[in-house]
């Protein structure tokens, strides 16, 4: 069912200073950063050659990672994503299995424009789960 790690993400309380240490420190490519007011975070994107890292800060009060941050407040690994070529039929079997889907159990399109859905950490050993759609012809070469 599951295909590569998309990202991995990691909540942290300042966007541009995280986005810096990695740029200046690390060397590393740091995308410009947008705001996904659906899911309530701004985000940018580390391009590590064979995956990514997203850095997440809040978007507003309500965001679910200003509840995060007020548990972790120097921030930390929040979720992993992974690819699914059908996210209909992930869901169905996840469900059918008994796994919990997050909010009302429908996609949402995410940082990349693609469908997500995001799976129940008590579900899977602790671990907040993304799930993104990702058809053939967008899969990485």
């Amino acid at each position: 069912m599951i295909g590569r790690v998309n990202h991995i993400a990691i909540a942290v309380p300042d966007l541009e200073r995280s986005a810096a240490r990695y740029r200046d420190l690390l060397d590393a490519r740091v995308s410009e950063p947008q705001s996904l007011p659906e899911h309530g975070v701004r985000v940018v994107f580390i391009d590590t050659g064979n995956t990514k890292v997203e850095l997440l800060e809040p978007l507003g009060e309500a965001s679910p990672i200003a509840d995060f941050l007020e548990r972790h407040p120097d921030g930390g690994m929040h979720h992993i994503c992974y690819e699914v070529g059908d996210l209909a039929a992930a869901l169905r079997v996840l469900i059918e299995s008994g796994a919990r889907v997050l909010g009302d159990g429908q996609p949402k399109r995410g940082a990349h424009g693609l469908p997500v859905v995001f799976l129940h950490p008590k579900d899977f050993d602790g671990t907040l789960i993304e799930l993104e759609e990702i058809k053939p012809e967008f899969a990485p070469a």
